[in-house]
């Protein structure tokens, strides 16, 4: 039997990619994020399922109350609740604007939490659901000039926490936090900047599908936490382990690993509004696989079939 899914967040990155990998399933879907002509673009993506799409943007009052009672006029319950919606921000903390780090943290953490309460009370009222939020390895370490996304993936842990213990008494409600490391996104090039230079995921950098296959799988094993990303308990373990050595070396790290270095002039990316020029599954940080496969590997490959096969 299908399963009615809310994903919040997919038009790009993970929560497309993750949009997709629930109608690979045969799931049926409700697609919410706030560019509509993009979400059109990913129903067709997600075509042989039955899609609903919500324009939404989660930060406005009431905005996710409406999101669940669409779902639940067109398919009469929620399952699954997705949220994967997140914004970014850089610069040094002194030097970002203070409307710029309270809209990333109410995008990032104030509206998990309301999607949250949203999707815990339905869950309470009938009984049963999956809640999924995506949190970040920069939930459990830090790392300059990200101050205002670190602050709300700390908050998220918390709430995550704190949310599962509350959720004892109710077996058949599962809350799953999914926390990546670095991810081949556009999020990063989408993101506000005061730092004067464009970010980029310090390898070794993951595939959105990597992530949205986790997602997924937390529908069929429930588990409190998945860390995807082969460096983050390395990373945790410097933080936690060896907490000086861990802040002499993470500035020069993230200057060198986390920022492209090409300049880029003061802006505010998508933490207010949304690109959806620069809205794709992919943030290009990764070479395309199936291009290889089809490009030099894949005559390399050829090749060799002949001469050996």
């Amino acid at each position: 039997m299908s399963r009615v899914v809310v994903v919040a967040g997919a038009t790009s990155g993970i929560g497309r990619a993750t949009a997709r990998a629930f109608a690979e399933r045969g799931d049926r879907l409700v697609l919410a994020a706030r560019a509509p002509q993009t979400l059109a673009e990913v129903r067709e993506e997600c075509a042989g399922v039955e899609a609903l799409t919500v324009p939404t943007d989660v930060t406005e009052p009431g905005a996710l109350e409406a999101l669940a009672e669409a779902t639940i006029e067109r398919f009469g319950r929620i399952d699954v609740w997705v949220h994967t919606a997140a914004v970014m921000a850089y610069g040094r903390f002194d030097e970002l604007p203070e409307r710029v780090f309270e809209q990333v943290v109410r995008t990032d953490l104030l509206a998990a939490a309301g999607a949250a309460r949203v999707a815990l009370r339905h869950f309470r009222a009938t009984g049963a659901g999956t809640l999924i939020l995506t949190g970040s390895v920069l939930g459990h370490i830090t790392a300059p000039y990200m101050s205002a996304y670190v602050a709300s993936k700390w908050g998220l842990q918390g709430l995550a926490r704190t949310l599962q213990q509350e959720l004892r008494d109710s077996p058949d409600i599962r809350l799953c936090l999914v926390n990546p490391g670095s991810v081949d996104t556009p999020v990063y090039q989408q993101a506000a900047n005061y730092l004067g230079q464009v970010g980029r995921p310090p390898p070794p950098v993951a595939g959105p599908q990597r992530v949205a296959r986790a997602i997924v799988d937390c529908v069929d094993r429930p588990r409190r936490e998945v860390s995807v990303g082969r460096l983050n308990v390395v990373l945790r373990a410097g933080f936690t382990v060896l907490p000086g050595v861990y802040d002499v070396l993470v500035g020069p790290l993230m200057r060198l690993a986390g920022l492209s270095g090409r300049p880029v002039g003061a802006h505010d990316g998508t933490v207010f509004a949304p690109n959806p020029a620069g809205e794709s599954v992919r943030g290009g940080h990764l070479p395309d696989l199936r291009q290889l496969v089809s490009g030099p590997v894949g005559a390399v490959g050829a090749a060799l079939r002949r001469r050996f096969g």
